[in-house]
């Protein structure tokens, strides 16, 4: 059995790049920063910051280049993928992305790094009461 499954909540690092291929398929192409913290032994904080490339196809390629925007927070689940090619100069270049099969956006509504519209006092007000009623504990049959 074999399993090739990645996983990353991150931020997107660039908007994303969306070209149609010569067939008429889309694709979109966009990076995603993780990070990592720690305290090492000496009680120093450290940090180190992986960068993904991340290359979805068809609708899903439709929908990140129309929502996505750089600074957004979110989860990309899918596989990895190494292609070889040829530079101008004839040395082989590899190259390993995420081949996107699913994508959740985890900011809010108006939210989303530097291309988000600024908050208005409107947002800023606390939500009214819910309508729901009250649970009582009594009332919870187990």
């Amino acid at each position: 059995m074999n399993l090739n499954k990645v996983m990353l909540i991150g931020n997107v690092t660039r908007d994303p790049e969306v070209r149609t291929t010569p067939s008429g398929q889309n694709v979109a192409s966009v990076g995603v920063a993780t990070n990592r913290r720690w305290t090492d032994q000496s009680g120093q904080k450290k940090e180190v910051v992986e960068f993904h490339n991340v290359v979805a196809w068809r609708k899903l390629a439709d929908i990140i280049g129309q929502y996505v925007k750089k600074g957004s927070k979110v989860y990309v689940e899918g596989r990895l993928q190494t292609r070889s090619w040829n530079d101008q100069s004839g040395q082989k270049r590899y190259r390993t992305e995420i081949v996107a099969e699913n994508l959740i956006m985890l900011d809010r509504a108006g939210q989303g790094g530097p291309s988000a519209a600024p908050a208005t006092d409107e947002a800023a007000q606390p939500a009214p009461p819910s309508e729901e009623p009250e649970i009582n504990v009594e009332d919870i049959p187990f």
